[in-house]
């Protein structure tokens, strides 16, 4: 059924978002319209109905790169409506629904264009380093905020939040992919939007070990300057360990198969928001630990608007099991650091920053099972020679025999020096 509105509407303008899922086309409208969308085969069309509209935009020069749309044509229809049919070049699931006017737009009629085929993604995979432990790399989801047709807050010269943290998003990626032991993940690569849950769930599918999340503030008031680092608050930990409660086929997920079925009993639910609980809890404390990390080493880069990680309930930061933060780069909305954030010397030096926090905090605490955890536990079985030190002493202590202690350290003799480090290795 078609709703019908009194008055003509107008199409002010049209916007076609690609993003590696689906294809968004936005029409900016004066006000709400009547419509309804189907498809044809034999070719593969898809039919969009305006009622009661005219249109400002010329629909038939939009781009159409990277979109499985062919070609746009436009028509009258019952005179006072107009007809659009998209020519597919492959097989899409429409959806479409209208948005109510916020601070950036009016009135938008959105249809979404779900590809059907799958697409190729970059698999993000736990390498496996050369080392015999089989250490696996520290896996960065990192989080361009905003994206398409939310273009997040906007400074001074139109500068829009979702260009400066995509570059800075960028910088972050490149210095990652250089660093041994970690291997960086993209929610978002281009200018298309990403809902907030599903930015938290494709870090999930890459079993990312932390997510960071890169924005740019900004207020009413052009004064306040400065980065800060968020993470979760503990209410909106209670929220989300309640959410996942209500959702058997998330929770289960989580667990591991501690419910056994996805309906639970009095028991195993009692036991599922224990487990939740901690999870959450030690999630928290990683996020808060890293995220003081990253902020001290931000420090040295910007003005800090506060010298603690705050703690609030972003949607983005609610992954029960992955360690979460989201950065404020600066205020987009002062004139001085609206500048500095559009540079691209200054985008290194934040993504340079950002990454060296990240550092520091897996150097100390890496998680089980990586490459880094692997050298670190060597490291961990170093002896340092102390005055009286003997060869046979230190293999007794240690529980290893004099043999391997030599083979391990290369030793030619059983002759000793004061501050000579020794390996120690595993009996």
């Amino acid at each position: 059924m078609t709703t019908v509105f009194a008055h003509a509407a107008k199409i002010e303008n049209v916007r076609v978002w690609p993003a590696p899922d689906h294809t968004r086309i936005v029409f900016d409208l004066d006000q709400p319209v009547g419509h309804k969308v189907f498809s044809l085969s034999g070719p593969d069309r898809l039919v969009v109905d305006l009622d009661n509209v005219s249109s400002k935009a010329n629909l038939e020069t939009l781009s159409l790169k990277d979109t499985p749309i062919g070609k746009i044509r436009t028509a009258v229809k019952n005179r006072t409506g107009m007809r659009v049919v998209l020519d597919l070049n492959s097989k899409v699931q429409p959806r479409s629904f209208l948005l109510k006017p916020n601070k950036q737009y009016g009135d938008r009629l959105v249809i979404d264009l779900v590809h059907r085929k799958k697409i190729k993604r970059t698999k993000v995979v736990r390498q496996l380093a050369e080392n015999p432990s089989g250490g696996r790399d520290i896996i960065i989801a990192i989080d361009a905020g905003h994206g398409g047709e939310d273009p997040g807050a906007i400074g001074p010269g139109r500068v829009r939040e979702k260009t400066v943290v995509l570059a800075i998003s960028k910088k972050v990626e490149s210095l990652l992919k250089k660093e041994r032991g970690y291997t960086p993940a993209m929610i978002r690569t281009g200018d298309y939007y990403v809902g907030l849950r599903a930015r938290t769930e494709r870090a999930r599918k890459f079993r990312s070990d932390l997510l960071v999340s890169i924005h740019a503030d900004a207020f009413k008031d052009h004064r306040p300057r400065g980065s800060s680092v968020f993470a979760l608050s503990q209410r909106g930990a209670t929220s989300e360990t309640a959410r996942w409660l209500a959702d058997s086929e998330n929770s289960a997920d989580l667990i591991g198969g501690v419910e056994g079925s996805l309906k639970l009993d009095d028991k195993d639910r009692v036991l599922a928001e224990v487990l939740l609980d901690l999870t959450m809890t030690a999630t928290l404390s990683d996020s808060l630990k890293v995220g003081q990390s990253v902020l001290r080493s931000m420090g040295g880069v910007n003005k800090l608007h506060k010298r603690d990680v705050e703690q609030a309930g972003f949607v983005v930061l609610k992954s029960p099991d992955i360690p979460s933060i989201l950065i404020e780069t600066g205020f987009i909305s002062n004139p001085g650091e609206a500048k500095k954030l559009q540079s691209s010397s200054y985008q290194w030096k934040m993504a340079r920053s950002i990454v060296k926090g990240v550092k520091e905090h897996f150097s100390k605490n890496p998680p089980p099972g990586t490459l880094l955890a692997y050298e670190k536990s060597k490291q961990d079985r170093l002896y340092v020679v102390s005055r009286g030190d003997t060869l046979s002493g230190i293999a007794s202590r240690n529980r290893i025999s004099v043999g391997s202690l030599r083979k391990a350290n290369k030793l030619s003799s059983d002759t000793l020096y004061v501050g000579q480090r020794l390996q120690i290795p595993r009996s």
